[in-house]
């Protein structure tokens, strides 16, 4: 496919469930450390023009625990296009089996899944980790390629799902800065070091993860280079974005919204690919936006902020004591 690196096959790595042992797992981004960046910060970021924070803000607010408010859903849509970016992630996710957790069939209990994982990730203990991540397990055995996919995936394959957690990584801090001020380096450091949990709670091993900001700058610029959308994958995101998986007494009102905030959190590379316009007025009423749900934010008590986090946590601590089903 256009704009894919080409692949080379390196031993299996662990973590992965490999049926056919002798066959070598694919390695997408061989010596990515090593590789020199064709494409700029300018053109795989978005650009956050909200005011720097004090230096005097509360030390917790640099931790990604902090950036669980209701707002940074604006840029889930945003964050799915980013993950299907990746041919194989895209594959993964529309020829996916496992049909109780399908977005398109069943988007609300795909929402619940996807935020809880989030949730956990970062704020629940390491055995609830071992927990989620033995059920998430469960579901991605079924996720694989077959003779008749456009490419080969597997959903344990480390460095699709490290291209995942940064896909994440990077929805977590654009909207944690739109809301709460831009970070210095320290602080984004701080941040940054707090957030490897949503990689390494499944088969993203720790020294996988870049080790400092510095170096996940480096890694995503190289990873978005294999970013691509062919027309399958484009009419994907054109639905989700449309709301055409939930009924249109919903989805109508807030198609537009949505498909507003969606590009906004794109960064240019992503809206190039996706042939999505976003002009100088675009940008301007996407920053006075958040300008002003930053300013309401700040004086709603945490609960209120993050009371969607507590209640999917409260939901996934009773399906765990009551031996439910996690996901």
């Amino acid at each position: 496919m256009t704009g894919v690196i080409s692949e080379r096959r390196v031993a299996g790595e662990p973590g992965i469930e490999d049926p056919a042992p002798r066959r070598r797992a694919t390695q997408y981004l061989p010596d990515w450390q090593h590789s020199t960046p064709t494409l700029t910060t300018e053109q795989t970021r978005i650009p956050i023009h909200t005011p720097s924070r004090e230096e005097s803000a509360r030390s917790d607010r640099t931790l990604i625990r902090d950036a669980f408010d209701g707002w940074a859903a604006a840029g889930s849509a945003a964050n799915v296009a980013m993950q299907l970016g990746w041919p194989e992630v895209a594959y993964g996710v529309m020829e996916s089996k496992v049909e109780s957790g399908a977005l398109m069939k069943h988007p609300w209990k795909r929402l619940r899944t996807t935020e809880q994982y989030l949730a956990v990730a970062i704020l629940g203990t390491d055995e609830e980790r071992a927990a989620y991540r033995e059920a998430i397990n469960t579901a991605h055995r079924q996720v694989r390629s077959t003779a008749t996919s456009p490419v080969k995936y597997n959903a344990f394959h480390p460095e699709l799902q490290l291209w995942v957690a940064a896909c994440l990584y990077i929805g977590f801090e654009d909207t944690h800065q739109l809301l709460h001020g831009k970070m210095n380096d320290e602080q984004a450091e701080q941040f940054y070091q707090s957030a490897s949990p949503l990689g390494t709670t499944l088969q993203v091993t720790a020294d996988m993860w870049p080790a400092s900001r510095k170096d996940f700058d480096h890694y995503w610029n190289v990873a978005c280079e294999r970013v691509t959308f062919d027309e399958d994958q484009k009419q994907f995101i054109n639905d989700l974005v449309d709301l055409k998986m939930i009924t249109p007494v919903l989805g109508l009102p807030l198609r537009g919204l949505l498909r507003f905030l969606t590009i906004g959190c794109l960064a240019p590379r992503f809206r190039d690919q996706l042939d999505l316009s976003w002009s100088a007025k675009d940008q301007r009423r996407f920053d006075n936006l958040f300008l002003f749900v930053g300013f309401v934010n700040r004086f709603l008590p945490r609960p209120l902020r993050f009371g969607a986090f507590y209640l999917i946590m409260r939901d996934f601590r009773l399906r765990l004591r009551e031996k439910k089903a996690l996901i």
